[in-house]
């Protein structure tokens, strides 16, 4: 059986990445999350299985940091599991 995604796209300034994204994580059936500068590179592409949260999010958000601290805007791509 495959599973059925789909995809959502939203613009934040570097400063609100990481929040952004806590965000994106805390609400749930996120299967994968992409971000990009703002020429559209990719700059990570992290995906995320069932249950993965905190200690294992941990490195993931750590480079995120670093990321938010060198773009002045980016695109934040999730990739959700329909239910």
């Amino acid at each position: 059986m495959t599973e059925k995604t789909h995809t959502e796209e939203f613009h934040v300034s570097g400063e609100e990445l990481i929040s952004k994204i806590k965000e994106l994580v805390h609400e749930g059936n996120i299967r994968r999350v992409i971000i990009q500068n703002e020429k559209g590179n990719t700059l990570i592409d992290i995906p995320l299985s069932l249950g993965v949260v905190g200690v294992f999010l941990a490195p993931q958000l750590a480079a995120v940091g670093a990321i938010a601290a060198l773009i002045s805007k980016g695109t934040i791509i999730v990739e959700r599991a329909d239910e």
